[in-house]
């Protein structure tokens, strides 16, 4: 498939029910993730920075940002889309432009693009520095040719941001100014009860994304609500990174190593990789 087939093939799941991305943070958990059965791989840019090194929060060198997702999509056959932060740099809508383009170089057919932190301590962007930055972003996709996905992330909830009262109106008001200047879809963290999720699904205008992991509703329950994407962020990466440490822990203080069990095989794994 060409990179605009995936494109198209992306777009395309998040008319279906809803598309269930656990996010990857490398080539080898993107591998994973797909021969498990997902449709689609999108990067956690929290798991991406702590497999570098850095904190979550554009402390990774961008470089390094863009190659994770290159390698990403050399492993994967299927759309990958990817974690753009807040658009790196200064977050200029040209920073924005550049930080995009090169996640589409790189073999991204979608990004998620966030509105937080805003300008001067602000928990958040204003919605019109926020729809400047989606237009860039939908620029420098098309500017290659490739019809991407821009998933525009608001943080009004996860930031606690204002009047927890106006929190469900800020959100629709951003949403309806993000999908005017080009978002595909809308993400919002932190929103969990079924009450408000199905308002959302009403009210934004767009296919909305939110945020699973331990104690969420379940897929069949988020469908039922008309949720059309489902991300478990970094859950993957922080169950991972538990078990490494359980297992170091048994091995160093016990000596033994029944955290270990029920994991693949090394010839299993391996395998993933043939043609690499």
């Amino acid at each position: 498939m060409t990179q605009q087939d995936l494109a198209r093939a992306f777009r395309q799941l998040h008319a279906g029910g809803p598309l269930v991305l656990p996010n990857a943070w490398d080539a080898g958990s993107a591998r994973a993730v797909e021969a498990a059965g997902a449709r689609a791989v999108a990067t956690t840019s929290a798991g991406v920075s702590w497999a570098h090194g850095y904190r979550d929060g554009q402390h990774l060198p961008f470089a390094q940002a863009v190659d994770a997702v290159r390698a990403v999509a050399r492993v994967v056959g299927v759309p990958v889309s990817a974690d753009a932060e807040g658009g790196y740099g200064a977050g200029t809508p040209d920073d924005v432009a550049e930080a995009v383009g090169a996640f589409v170089d790189a073999g991204a057919v979608g990004v998620n693009l966030e509105d937080a932190p805003g300008r001067g301590g602000a928990a958040l962007l204003s919605p019109d520095e926020q729809a400047a930055r989606i237009e860039a972003a939908r620029r420098a996709a098309a500017d290659r040719g490739v019809d991407a996905f821009v998933n525009a992330r608001t943080d009004v909830y996860l930031a606690g941001a204002g009047d927890p009262d106006v929190w469900f109106d800020d959100v629709v008001r951003r949403a309806a100014v993000y999908v005017e200047a080009g978002a595909d879809g809308v993400f919002v963290p932190a929103v969990a009860d079924a009450e408000t999720i199905g308002q959302l699904v009403s009210a934004v205008g767009a296919p909305l994304n939110v945020m699973v992991g331990p104690g969420a509703l379940s897929v069949p329950e988020l469908a039922a609500l008309g949720v059309a994407r489902v991300s478990l962020g970094p859950s993957l990466a922080l169950a991972a990174l538990g078990l490494v440490r359980r297992a170091a822990r048994e091995a160093l203080a016990e000596g033994t190593y029944r955290a270990l069990g029920g994991a693949p095989t090394f010839a299993d794994v391996d395998a993933l990789f043939a043609g690499g």
